[in-house]
């Protein structure tokens, strides 16, 4: 844990948003083979806003932290706003991340991109 900023051990530490929301408008669900980290998302939607958003994560520190970050960058965004929020923005919000652990904010991206996919397969 010694190559970690201070925020994203804020971020492990105290997880901004963990749990499940009741009847989703979206739920995203990602992992990776490499590190078995595994990401679910889930997204509340009103009048085309994320109103709510919390994670459940199974993965190390690196994981949980961009987790926590991606659902303080979503609330209250426009959907198509959430979608710009790239791996890199999740990484930078957090102080940077090492390059050992980039894949983790990749997976918080896959998991918000596969949540807003879910909410239009269910809107439409």
């Amino acid at each position: 844990m010694q190559n970690y900023s201070e925020k994203v051990m804020e971020h492990f530490r105290n997880p901004r948003n963990a749990g499940e929301i009741k009847n989703p408008d979206g739920v995203g669900h990602v992992g990776s083979s490499v590190c078995g980290d595994v990401m679910e998302l889930y997204i509340k939607v009103k009048d085309n806003v994320i109103t709510d958003v919390k994670f459940k994560t199974f993965g190390c520190g690196a994981a949980i932290a961009t987790s926590s970050m991606i659902t303080e960058l979503v609330k209250g965004k426009r959907v198509n706003e959430a979608l710009k929020i790239s791996n890199r923005a999740v990484a930078e919000a957090l102080g940077g991340l090492p390059p050992a652990k980039m894949h983790c904010s990749v997976l918080a991206e896959e998991a918000l991109k596969s949540a807003v996919e879910d909410y239009h397969k269910r809107s439409f």
